[in-house]
């Protein structure tokens, strides 16, 4: 590796320099590096883990102390909580640039090695031992805890290509290659889902981490590690797949406990960062703004649902994939009907299935019903609600009796913007509701058009009016039976001539 710029090249130059050449730097730990950079960050107030969204309050400052507290870590949440997204962030705590022996597997410190070639080296070569330096990002090492990882993966195994090509006997040190974890040293080593790690290299992790030694094929291999162990886990899967081992489970300084958004607004916000919605498209894109919040309370919506697995969770991945699912929908209408302008419906959450139904473990009951049909049911949950936060108190029924009176409304899914805002003329008022919206006259045709259908939506949701894939929106049924026959085929002579 070349060495970073204006940065020493050899021991003797490095004993040398201003900053890594004291005598603290040289003996200092990876995590009294973490707990002195955060200190910093703290005391001049910078943002902490910036895109980390709605743990300000809760998760972050536990973090942090445990980081202050120079503790091994775990955080233990259902499926999608950020807990990857998280530990990846704590390389912005490190130096920016860290020396090493070159040519070291270890990243062993120059001032201190611990593996026998960097000894040997260092005693043949003195002050012009190569030093070579790692950035950030190259000090974090995370791997995916599977049934079928073996001690050789994580701790290394005895290399007898290496033993015989150098002349080494098989029980060398020098024979060693080495795994995972000596390969993270001087940096984070981050296992997500820890429970699936089988017992027998649970133990081999907490012996080195904590003793600093381990039998590789039976050969004792001292190996002082200096690093940060930070695990994932699912507090589900301990029971379904696996468990952490009490021993493991004792070294682990601070258990940390992750949650879903708290809030429609966090929801949103985390939506919105992770959503692929830059695209490059011929059509504009505008998403308005009660579209995303249906789909996000679809989400909360889920969290709550007795026919939904609360032990699975719903992952913050189903609004962001169906936000993105929905937009591609817009899209393709747009595409279709020569618009210039893809704004997204209530019909394109509805078309969103596919990416909403394969995130939902379902009980029993939801079982009996379908997944679809669950699905459908928390859509028109989730447009009631946020049809209740900007038309509660409103009176609509103007509309309503549009459809009372026999009028029928329908909007195909392929509709083109002006085709789709004349038939919703005729409905009288409500065009003029969508002002509730924060629309104008002046807004573009798609937009006064989806904000309508999503009052229509609105309107069904609460079961006051009907609608079906045939003859679309109608009276809800127990008012059309009651409706004099006489008005509703004057309204339809009305409205239809």
């Amino acid at each position: 590796m070349k060495p970073a710029s204006g940065l020493p090249e050899t021991l003797g130059s490095l004993r040398a320099h201003k900053k890594y050449g004291d005598a603290y730097m040289q003996t200092r730990t990876v995590k009294d590096e973490l707990r002195e950079n955060l200190i910093c960050k703290l005391e001049r107030r910078e943002p902490l883990f910036s895109g980390i969204v709605g743990y300000e309050d809760t998760v972050v400052p536990q973090v942090v102390n445990a980081v202050l507290s120079r503790h091994n870590f775990i955080l233990l949440g259902l499926r999608g909580q950020a807990k990857t997204k998280l530990i990846r962030m704590l390389v912005t705590l490190f130096d920016e640039h860290l020396p090493y022996i070159a040519g070291c597997e270890i990243h062993d410190n120059p001032f201190a090695p611990i593996c026998k070639s960097c000894r040997d080296l260092v005693r043949e070569k003195g002050d012009a031992t190569p030093v070579a330096w790692l950035s950030r990002e190259e000090r974090y090492v995370e791997k995916l805890a599977t049934p079928d990882v073996t001690i050789a993966d994580m701790i290394g195994d005895i290399d007898p290509i290496k033993a015989a090509r150098k002349g080494h006997n098989i029980s060398d040190e020098l024979t060693v290659h080495y795994g995972l974890l000596p390969r993270a040293n001087r940096g984070i080593f981050a296992i997500n889902e820890l429970p699936d790690l089988a017992g027998k290299i649970q133990v081999g992790l907490f012996n080195i981490m904590q003793e600093g030694d381990v039998q590789i094929k039976g050969y004792p291999v001292r190996l002082p590690l200096d690093l940060m162990l930070v695990f994932t886990a699912n507090p589900e899967d301990y029971t379904a797949r696996g468990k952490i081992i009490t021993p493991l489970k004792d070294r682990i300084g601070s258990e940390i406990r992750t949650h879903y958004p708290a809030t429609i607004e966090h929801g949103m916000a985390i939506t919105e960062q992770e959503a692929w919605l830059s695209r490059r498209t011929p059509v504009e894109v505008r998403i308005p703004a009660y579209i995303r919040e249906v789909i996000e309370q679809l989400a909360f919506a889920a969290r709550e649902d007795k026919k939904i697995d609360k032990r699975s969770g719903v992952s913050q991945r189903l609004p962001i994939s169906a936000l993105e699912n929905v937009v591609s929908s817009a899209e393709r209408r747009a595409l279709s009907a020569a618009d210039s302008m893809a704004v997204p419906r209530v019909l394109d959450i509805y078309a969103a299935l596919p990416s909403i139904t394969g995130k939902l473990e379902l009980e029993y009951e939801g079982e009996l019903k379908g997944g679809d049909t669950v699905a459908r049911e928390l859509i028109r949950l989730a447009v009631g609600k946020v049809f209740t936060k900007y038309f509660d108190g409103e009176n609509l029924n103007a509309v309503v009796q549009f459809f009372e009176l026999g009028g029928s409304l329908k909007l195909p899914e392929t509709s083109a913007s002006r085709e789709m805002l004349a038939e919703i003329g005729k409905v009288q008022g409500l065009l003029e509701k969508t002002k509730k919206l924060g629309l104008g006259a002046s807004e573009p045709e798609g937009i006064r058009a989806g904000a309508a259908e999503f009052i229509l939506e609105g309107l069904y949701a609460h079961r006051r009016i009907s609608r079906n894939e045939e003859v679309g929106f109608t009276a809800e049924a127990r008012r059309r039976e009651t409706a004099p026959d006489d008005a509703r085929s004057k309204n339809a002579k009305r409205n239809y001539q």
